[in-house]
């Protein structure tokens, strides 16, 4: 993944990561967003991945129910966030919809996704810290404001 910084006014920076393929797509945005001690960022992309894993979450089990998709599919559209995790630790949410190649559309929570062949990702952080705190009843980390 290479990364540059397009903008930074008032505490804000906008960076563009391109995605190489092979780069399994959550754990490079996690290390980017720990390497740069970033509290609060949202991030839009497209592109293409060789693999995907979406996820439900089933409220009953308070589980992610994996959805595997094992084709080339379009990234129609990646849209998340980065928040602090209890712990201080940044965390990743993102919901991602992909195209088949018959035109029929996926989407989900990402789990996991392997790009192929690029991934253009828009990260857009800011000065304010997004904290996330447990809550029993939906089994969660969900944003304080």
């Amino acid at each position: 993944m290479k990364s540059k910084q397009l903008e930074s006014t008032n505490g804000s920076h906008t960076s563009l990561l391109i995605f190489d393929t092979g780069d399994e797509v959550a754990s490079v945005l996690l290390e980017y967003a720990r390497t740069r001690h970033i509290t609060a960022a949202h991030f839009t992309a497209i592109g293409a991945f060789r693999s995907v894993t979406l996820g439900y979450f089933n409220w009953e089990t308070k589980t992610y129910e994996p959805i595997p998709i094992r084709e080339q599919v379009e990234v129609l559209s990646l849209i998340g966030d980065v928040a602090i995790d209890p712990e201080g630790q940044p965390v990743i949410h993102a919901h991602v919809v992909v195209g088949r190649s018959d035109g029929t559309a996926y989407g989900g929570h990402l789990l996991e996704a392997h790009v192929r062949p690029t991934l253009e990702l828009v990260l857009t952080e800011s000065p304010a810290h997004l904290q996330r705190h447990f809550v029993p009843e939906s089994g969660l980390a969900l944003i304080r404001i």
